[in-house]
């Protein structure tokens, strides 16, 4: 006997049908022996629709102004579309005869931060989860929900489901995390750029991490670093083709054969800002980077260039667009204490990165990325690398051009 979490996006359970095919799932994750703790998301429409409703409500009669709601109260209307769903797979597994339950995030209960809309799992419970699973019930969990202090209710954030379904996994000391979606696994990079792409049969943690926090879709970032913390197997497969069996996240010992680039992602999601001629002393980057972390703003890439008279430099950054316009505020708010001349900005770029644990084993990965991008004209704006990815800042327009160019040249293409 197995234990086994079963997580089911927003699409795999849009309405009642569709719930209806989860529950002869999850029966027949179950009628294989196993325990099954089965998290789920809203009803595909349902959180956006939820969001609608706190941002009118916060909207004084009359006003054009639509101010942020009391986050904490934010949290109570958004989680309800996860608690719905919950209840109704549950009705659902029992018209199948199957025993089931219903759980809540705070009745785990799933421990997190204060920060509400965008909590942090800070530890599961899994001991009265446990009982139950063990007397033959399905456990059917809300995801994207957990418990604050003071006894208030929390969000994980966007994709927060996902999160719950791996911390469930963990908590519960599962053999495997399933997440089900609407694709059936992790591809070498989006079949809607590149037709002749690769479904991965394995990815390791590490690459998979990479690739969900350069602008892979398939997994919450957040998601994976729980699975890698915790070394949970987690498998992502289809809802609507399970028997193509998916792609298995796993220990890098586990895969075999270790190509130099395993896949290639890319972010439209991006805006550089260029600070030049500011003062080159001690500080200065203090003086910068400062003023955005207290504004909330994550900068990703950030390359400098120092004049030549060695008094002067310019920097350049980047962030996502949704961020621009603070950023913006922020580095306006410090010019006198930063001393720049000038600033540029720029929302038409775009990311693209390769990524492969083979890196650290292949030399000359990088050269083959730069050679490929030149001989398709494409200017490199920004560079950014670590020990199993290189990432590249080039125009906008050129991103499917570069993609399909690097997933040739890099041998990813379905043979």
């Amino acid at each position: 006997m197995a234990k086994i979490a079963m997580k089911f996006g927003g699409t795999s359970v849009a309405d009642i049908e569709r719930i209806r095919h989860v529950a002869t799932l999850v029966k027949k994750e179950r009628d294989r022996g196993n325990e099954v703790a089965v998290v789920v998301s809203a009803m595909a429409g349902e959180t956006n629709k939820l969001v609608a409703w706190t941002n009118d409500a916060a909207t004084p009669p009359g006003s054009n102004k639509h101010p942020l709601p009391d986050q904490r109260e934010y949290d109570v209307v958004v989680a309800a579309g996860e608690q719905i769903t919950s209840g109704l797979l549950a009705i659902a597994l029992g018209a199948i005869g199957v025993p089931a339950r219903s759980w809540m995030g705070w009745q785990v209960p799933i421990l997190t931060s204060a920060t509400h809309g965008s909590a942090r799992i800070e530890g599961v419970d899994g001991e009265m989860m446990n009982e139950s699973l063990a007397k033959g019930e399905v456990a059917v969990v809300a995801g994207f929900q957990g418990v604050a202090p003071h006894d208030r209710i929390s969000t994980l954030g966007r994709g927060g489901s996902d999160t719950s379904a791996v911390a469930i996994a963990a908590g519960l000391k599962a053999d495997r995390c399933d997440i089900y979606t609407d694709v059936d696994g992790v591809y070498t990079t989006d079949p809607r750029i590149v037709p002749k792409a690769r479904r991965l049969e394995k990815i390791s943690f590490e690459e998979m991490l990479e690739m969900a926090s350069l602008g892979s879709k398939v997994l919450q970032t957040r998601s994976v670093e729980i699975a890698m913390l915790h070394r949970v197997p987690t498998r992502v497969l289809s809802t609507f083709d399970p028997d193509r069996g998916g792609t298995l996240l796993c220990d890098e010992d586990e895969i075999v054969e270790k190509k130099p680039v395993t896949g290639i992602a890319y972010s439209r999601d991006e805006a550089k800002i260029t600070l030049m001629k500011i003062p080159d002393r001690p500080g200065i980057a203090a003086a910068i980077f400062g003023p955005l972390a207290d504004a909330g703003v994550n900068v990703d890439m950030i390359v400098q260039n120092v004049s030549e008279d060695g008094k002067r430099t310019d920097l350049t950054f980047t962030v996502t667009r949704g961020e621009l316009a603070r950023a913006l505020a922020a580095i306006e708010k410090a010019s006198e204490h930063i001393g720049y001349r000038e600033l540029t900005q720029d929302a038409n770029v775009a990311k693209v990165s390769i990524i492969g644990i083979g890196m650290r084993a292949h030399p000359g990965v990088a050269q083959t990325m730069f050679r490929t991008l030149s001989e398709k004209g494409i200017n490199i704006q920004v560079i950014s690398t670590s020990e199993i990815k290189v990432s590249v800042l080039i125009a906008e327009e050129y991103v499917e051009l570069a993609v399909r160019a690097l997933h040739s040249a890099y041998e990813l293409d379905v043979a």
